[in-house]
């Protein structure tokens, strides 16, 4: 039998929990391309510029896929794993003095960006936690307590998230930056073999995720570099004295 209180007490903690993801997911798929975008604006191509990409409202940024589906889909399944893209930054190289050098500066901005974000969201978690150990509103009452929770969660899902993002998107496959930034320091046959294979870039990469449990690429490559850095800047943000 359906209970009214418990359906509603579990809409609320979804609606917490999808809150607290979502919106540093939002914030940090965003600023990625907008890195992307303000690179290459400086190494000589304006396209992001003219088609109004260079711009921190989110919507611009926003692939239906990618933004909300994709995050969705992975936090019903509960698999762990909190991903998600915003639709590309168009980028000429052509535009740039040296396309193949400034193209793989251009993909690590992106990433660059996520380390960034989660090194200003431990700054935030560490300095707060400061806030609520010495303010009794936080621990006297029950606003207090849901409001340092929510606060506290937001920047905690800030730093995984970000850290999924940086790791992530350095793996050398194409179109992931990672694969990008190799092809950009690749003799020309490499770097023509890594063009040949961008279409099916992410084919490859569902591919290495679904067939993980069986081949461990990404369990012995990826995952454990995602834990220890999380791991790090968490241990940084609760650690007293750490600033």
């Amino acid at each position: 039998m359906f209970h009214f209180d418990s359906g509603m007490a579990y809409l609320s903690e979804t609606g917490f929990q999808i809150t607290t993801v979502g919106i540093p997911l939002l914030l940090a798929v965003t600023l990625h391309e907008v890195a992307h975008g303000a690179v290459a604006d400086r190494l000589g191509d304006h396209t992001a510029r003219y088609l109004g990409r260079l711009t921190l409202n989110p919507f611009p940024h926003v692939d239906p896929f990618g933004t909300i589906l994709l995050p969705l889909m992975l936090y019903f399944s509960h698999t762990g794993l909190m991903f998600g893209y915003a639709k590309p930054v168009p980028i000429n190289p052509l535009n740039m003095a040296n396309p193949r050098r400034d193209m793989a500066i251009v993909a690590m901005a992106g990433p660059l960006s996520n380390l960034l974000q989660a090194l200003v969201y431990m700054s935030l978690l560490h300095s707060f936690l400061g806030i609520v150990m010495t303010t009794s509103w936080f621990q006297s009452g029950e606003a207090g307590e849901t409001v340092a929770r929510l606060i506290i969660t937001l920047f905690r899902m800030g730093i995984l998230v970000n850290v999924v993002l940086f790791v992530f998107n350095l793996i050398p496959l194409p179109p992931l930056d990672g694969g990008r930034v190799l092809t950009g320091f690749l003799p020309a046959g490499g770097a023509a073999f890594m063009n040949r294979i961008e279409p099916w870039g992410m084919w490859i990469l569902f591919g290495l995720i679904l067939l993980d449990p069986y081949l461990g690429v990404l369990s012995r490559l990826v995952w454990p570099e995602m834990d220890s850095l999380t791991n790090l800047l968490m241990v940084w943000a609760t650690k007293p004295g750490v600033s």
